[in-house]
């Protein structure tokens, strides 16, 4: 995977990062940071610059973004609930309910994670669809994204470009970061079904 990303690059320059990137953000198992690093280590080399690498990055997770929150759109509130009314929604135990508090819980207090998260392996692509699925405004939705992914890319693109030959060394220590934070968000979202259906279990015993 990764000689074939490093081969599209050095093809393609700004081109070949943003459809890498762009494709990393619909299907987050293409590593961006090996993206983002080598990009940063081609500016020392070539005539790419670090305002290009910046710029067609960005575009690239902006246009992922987008498209998969059209794709939340698609399976918005109305048709989960459908979908929770049938035999799925008997067998985890979910009402509509359930469904507008998380909705509420996204207007609320859940947009401002469409930030954050894109500092985060993996959910940095996937808190789209929720954003989509939810009705957050296009406007505040890409504003939220542009600037998380924004510093996110010029980030990486710069210590590509400092660290020079020794971009795989950065790309070891993310990738072991990555690692990390899949652990705590498996750990984190384990408690969270705990709960949820101890609370359910207690609601139904009154």
């Amino acid at each position: 995977m990764q000689e074939i990303i490093l081969n599209i690059m050095e093809q393609f320059g700004y081109l070949g990062v943003f459809l890498l990137v762009a494709i990393e953000n619909i299907f987050p198992p293409i590593p961006s940071e090996v993206i983002l690093l080598f990009g940063g280590f081609m500016t020392t080399y070539t005539k790419l610059k670090v305002f290009g690498m910046v710029i067609s990055s960005t575009l690239g997770s902006v246009v992922g973004a987008l498209i998969l929150y059209y794709i939340g759109k698609i399976f918005n509130k109305e048709k989960l609930k459908k979908i929770i009314s049938g035999k799925i929604g008997k067998i985890l135990k979910l009402k509509n309910s359930d469904i507008d508090k998380a909705d509420k819980w996204f207007d609320t207090k859940g947009q401002k994670t469409v930030f954050f998260c894109r500092f985060i392996p993996i959910i940095r692509s996937l808190i789209s669809i929720p954003a989509g699925m939810s009705e957050m405004p296009i406007v505040k939705f890409l504003i939220y994204t542009i600037a998380g992914s924004l510093i996110w890319n010029t980030i990486l693109i710069i210590i590509g470009s400092v660290v020079g030959n020794n971009w795989t060394n950065i790309v070891s220590i993310l990738d072991t970061y990555s690692n990390i934070v899949i652990v705590v968000l498996a750990i984190a979202f384990i408690i969270f079904i705990a709960l949820f259906y101890k609370n359910r279990l207690k609601n139904e015993k009154k």
